[in-house]
């Protein structure tokens, strides 16, 4: 059953133009997907959102944006080059490869079950930088955007005068050479992580740690729309943490197919400044400076150390699927058009006003001049606040049908009385409520309304 909803998802994503398979006319390129037009929306939207409660509303945490590129002797003194390795095994019979630790006793693709034995396969995607292709030119594009804040370390020290303890976050590309993927955009070879690597005094992470995990959660909750019923956390068993990792606790949601994570929470300790200090030969340490006395200056050794890190990240596709899956919901026997059968299902998409994708759309009941003209009119003024899309395809119940699928909240109906009245019918997508509302009342009626 579940499964039926994950497969109405995917449809659902490509008949409304938020997801298409990649490179679709040349047949596909395996588990690739192009975001369309509504998908874009939504993405740019749980971004904006994800900095907004994570950077902007707090005063301890600043932003970056790092190269997807970065000097190879990154990874060799992040340990990704010995250590970002995932077990690989291929079928004998059908020859396709796997994660090891991702599969049953018997193939998926074949059902057969002999495989070779494990080999360690590492996933980062290795390119040159410039014309000649050797050892020399290998350079790797980035499985993760963590390492930008950590070798920009001192000079955002220096630039911006920080203080522990404090934040550095950026949302960027990341690329990861799967072995098994899968679950539409849930396991993908390149992907828009969102991650904050938060420094503090060592002795005062775990603290840090609590403090994090309870802020992540509660995120999620009210500000994402999640069900807190449908997340729960896990912790990872020290046999299986990162090299890096002190303790790792992941936010997991309940997907159609089952419990997978969705965000991750992990303390770093001091690791990663201590190995681009070791390799850079650069000093990545925090100086507080202790308290003079006797009109002496400060000993600069006696307060330097490297910081501790805490580091909350997640997969904005993931997110994604979890917003879509939260929000997927179905309609027996439909709700806008009088003729449908009982049978007959419609999709409401019940996103959170501030992650629809379409905030308002304006229908004019008929396609006669005057309407069009003021509904086009209207159109334009709100296009300047919201995004805002124009329908005068269809019934007025189809197009409400069509709007509810998207998850608009509003829909604008401008029929002949508001040649008369200048005001429209403004429909509520959740609550079916229609009111009359002036025409110059609109941006202000709809800025009450879209206050979370």
């Amino acid at each position: 059953m579940e499964q039926d909803k994950m497969e109405k998802i995917v449809n659902l994503c490509k008949r409304r133009g938020f997801i298409y398979p990649g490179s679709e006319i040349y047949g596909g390129l395996s588990n690739s997907f192009d975001f369309g037009p509504l998908g874009v929306e939504l993405k740019n939207n749980l971004k904006q959102l994800w900095w907004k409660k994570f950077v902007q509303e707090r005063d301890d945490v600043i932003g970056l944006e790092s190269t997807v590129m970065m000097h190879p002797k990154i990874w060799e003194a992040s340990g990704h080059l010995q250590n970002f390795i995932d077990p690989l095994v291929e079928c004998k019979s059908c020859h396709q490869r796997f994660r090891a630790d991702l599969i049953q006793e018997k193939c998926p693709n074949c059902g057969k079950k002999e495989f070779t034995e494990k080999k360690d396969f590492n996933t980062m995607f290795k390119t040159f930088l410039g014309p000649v292709e050797d050892e020399a030119a290998i350079v790797y594009l980035r499985p993760e955007t963590a390492q930008g804040m950590f070798v920009d370390f001192p000079l955002l020290l220096q630039t911006m005068r920080l203080k522990l303890p404090f934040g550095v976050a950026q949302i960027g590309r990341s690329f990861r050479n799967e072995i098994t993927t899968g679950n539409f955009i849930f396991r993908i070879r390149e992907f828009d992580i969102a991650e904050l690597e938060y420094f503090v005094k060592p002795g005062q992470d775990e603290k840090a740690f609590d403090d994090w995990l309870k802020f992540m959660e509660k995120v999620l909750v009210e500000n994402f729309g999640l069900d807190k019923k449908n997340l729960r956390c896990y912790e990872h068993p020290k046999k299986s943490l990162a090299h890096y990792s002190k303790r790792t606790v992941d936010i997991q949601y309940r997907y159609p197919w089952g419990w997978d994570e969705l965000w991750g929470l992990a303390n770093r300790t001091d690791y990663d400044l201590r190995q681009h200090e070791k390799f850079s030969g650069r000093d990545l340490k925090y100086y507080e400076a202790p308290t003079p006395s006797g009109g002496r200056s400060p000993d600069r050794s006696a307060g330097k150390f490297w910081p501790y890190v805490i580091e909350p990240t997640g997969g904005i596709e993931r997110l994604f699927l979890a917003v879509m899956n939260e929000a997927y919901t179905e309609i027996q026997g439909g709700r806008t058009i009088t003729t449908q059968s009982t049978k007959d299902v419609e999709i409401v998409l019940k996103l959170r006003k501030v992650l629809s994708p379409v905030k308002v759309a304006v229908l004019p009941l008929a396609k006669k001049e005057a309407l069009i003209k003021l509904a086009k009119e209207i159109h334009q003024e709100l296009k300047k606040d919201w995004m805002v899309q124009y329908d005068e395809i269809g019934s007025i119940g189809r197009r409400y049908r069509r709007q509810d699928e998207i998850g608009t909240p509003y829909c604008l109906t401008v029929d002949f009385e508001s040649l008369e009245d200048k005001k429209v019918t403004v429909r509520d997508r959740d609550t079916m409520k229609q009111e009359r509302i002036d025409i110059k009342e609109l941006v202000n009626y709809l800025k009450a309304n879209f206050e979370e």
